[in-house]
């Protein structure tokens, strides 16, 4: 299953988890587990407080502070600064499906990464059910 997601900014982190959820809805998921997966190089997921959005800025400005945009890097696109970033913050999650509802904490959501933007991206997402509730 894929979703998809447009970014419109360089960096920004775009909360995917309505989206998400929807896909396990829709799939009929029960109880099992949800693997997200970003295939991209300069993009990447991550779980984190979704309830105050100054989290994500904050998060966002320190990988940018960590990782300059400026700094020598011999790749020739210029977009090294992404890869790194995706690098530091992962390709994928996995989160545990109980009664139909991701199991998340309180202030939890899922974020999809962006690290060289504004573009389209894709979201993969596996649905495992748990062959052992019946």
């Amino acid at each position: 299953m894929i979703l998809k997601v447009k970014t419109n900014s360089r960096t920004e982190f775009v909360d995917i988890t309505t989206q998400v959820q929807q896909a396990v809805q829709q799939a009929g998921l029960e109880n099992g587990l949800c693997m997200i997966y970003v295939p991209h190089t300069t993009a990447a997921v991550t779980i984190n407080e979704s309830a105050d959005p100054s989290v994500a800025a904050d998060m966002l400005k320190v990988l940018n502070q960590i990782v300059p945009w400026e700094a020598g890097y011999k790749h020739l696109e210029g977009n090294s600064p992404a890869h790194i970033k995706t690098t530091l913050v992962g390709s994928s999650e996995v989160v545990a499906v109980e009664n139909g509802q991701l199991v998340l904490g309180t202030w939890q959501g899922i974020f999809f990464c962006e690290f060289d933007g504004p573009r389209s991206r894709k979201v993969q997402l596996k649905l495992v059910r748990d062959q052992s509730v019946k």
